[in-house]
This record gives C-alpha cells, sequence and structure tokens, in this order.
C-alpha cells in the first residue's frame, strides 16, 4: 500500500508553528504534497529523514510554490507543464513512478469579481493537454488545491456562492471535462453523498467552527487505477492552515 497526503500550507514557514511536523509524523505518509509553500530556496530548512525533497518555487516572493517529499525515488521529476506564467509561478511538479504519474498541483485563484478567470481557463486547457501527453506512457495521480468546489454539495452555500472564484460555472464546467477525460476524484468514489465534507474555510464569520467551507482540494486517478484505490479520507481535524489535508491510499 502506498500512502500519499496533499495540503494546502498557506505559508509553510507559518505552518510550521503550527504543528506541521505533528501531522507530518502522525501521517507517515510515503509520499507528501504541498501547495502554497510561500518560499525561495534556502528560506527554509527541513529534516525530513527518509524523504526526497523536490520544490517548485515561484519567482515571485512569497507567492505560490509546491513541493513533494517522497519516501519512494521517483524516476524522473518535472518541474511545471511547458505553460508560462504557471511555471513561473511553482504550479506544478511531476514525479514519475514506475506505474503512474504523480502530479501535485496549485491552481490559480480565479480571484474576487472573477478577474483572473479567463487565466484560469487557459491554465485548465494546458493542464488537461499536458495530462494527455502524460496518459500516453502511463496513468496519473493529481492531486492538489484545485480552487474549484465541483458541485453543489462541495460547499456549504452554492447558491449565495454561484458567480464567486472557485464556484462559477466555467471552472466547475473546466474539471467535469477533465473528469470526462478519464479521471476518478476518490473523495466521490468512496463517498458520493457526504455533506459537509469540506477542505478550506475562509479565515472570517466563524466559517470552521460553523464548517461553512469548501472541497477544493483533491486526489484524482486515471480510471485504471480505480480497483487499486483502499481509501480517500479529508482530515478536517487537523489545524494550521486555512485548508486541511487530504489523503489517498492505493494499492
Amino acid at each position: 500500500m502506498i500512502k500519499m497526503v496533499s495540503w494546502n500550507v498557506n505559508g509553510l514557514r507559518a505552518c510550521m508553528g503550527k504543528g506541521f511536523m505533528d501531522f507530518f509524523r502522525e501521517s507517515d505518509a510515503d509520499i507528501f504534497c504541498i501547495q502554497e509553500s510561500k518560499l525561495q530556496e534556502g528560506q527554509i530548512q527541513m529534516e525530513l529523514e527518509g524523504y526526497r525533497q523536490y520544490w517548485h518555487y515561484a519567482e515571485k516572493k512569497g507567492y505560490s510554490g509546491t513541493a513533494v517529499f517522497s519516501r519512494i525515488e521517483p524516476l524522473s521529476v518535472n518541474y511545471g507543464m511547458g505553460a508560462d506564467p504557471f511555471d513561473k509561478e511553482g504550479r506544478v511538479i511531476t514525479l514519475e513512478y514506475p506505474d503512474y504519474y504523480l502530479v501535485n498541483i496549485y491552481s490559480p485563484n480565479s480571484q474576487r469579481e472573477l478577474a483572473r478567470l479567463d487565466e484560469r481557463m487557459v491554465f485548465e486547457d494546458h493542464l488537461l493537454a499536458y495530462f494527455k501527453c502524460l496518459e500516453e506512457k502511463k496513468p496519473l495521480v493529481f492531486c492538489g488545491d484545485l480552487n474549484v468546489a465541483h458541485q453543489e454539495i462541495d460547499l456549504k452555500n452554492p447558491s449565495t456562492n454561484r458567480r464567486n472564484a472557485g464556484f462559477s460555472d466555467e471552472e466547475r464546467e473546466k474539471f467535469t471535462r477533465l473528469l470526462e477525460a478519464g479521471y476518478v476524484d476518490t473523495f466521490r468514489y468512496f463517498y458520493p453523498d457526504r455533506t459537509g465534507a469540506y477542505t478550506w474555510w475562509s479565515y472570517m464569520f466563524k466559517a470552521r467552527q460553523n464548517n461553512a467551507g469548501w472541497r477544493i482540494d483533491y486526489f484524482c486517478v486515471s480510471e485504471s487505477l480505480k480497483d487499486r484505490l483502499k481509501a480517500a479520507e479529508i482530515h478536517a481535524e487537523v489545524m494550521g492552515s486555512d485548508h486541511c489535508p487530504v489523503s489517498l491510499v492505493i494499492e
């Protein structure tokens, strides 16, 4: 069994001060992905015994960034997806393992008034094209903060958020299209009807206390890996960020 964890830490240095290492050790993951590290090279030294570290930093300071910590040595590592400006923002890392690729993603936020929606749509098109290239060789596991609540069941207040970033019709349609290209949302595979299952809560209005959240962090796999899925969980009890970790166990 391989256990994978994904967590948008919303600034790794801040999260380190709020129990990151406790959860890291406790989770005992084989592969641990983070998003929104908000770091430049040399700003943190992580002593993670038994893990190899792969970092993709954004050029802009204190912004975006992804990392993967893996006990299993990958066959290859690729930073970015061959698409600017997104590659300069450190949004995608791909690790190749013997029988699948693992892609760690931090999707751009469409922002207030959907100011960055057009750019987000371009990102989605690049991502799907990139996946199709990888799929020619082997199946995929992809994870991360995809910045979209796919269905109404995936957020507390769908009706009032319809035109907001992360729940616009355009973003939801892109995610539908992505899944239709041959991928499985692993949490919904195990829990198709579970409500109140969220991975992000606003810092305002006691949102987390009231569980007024959104499910925008995912593990998805190629259809061909579906029979190897053993568990997918949301760890809502884990604090340290405005997101909580999600995990996947695969055979």
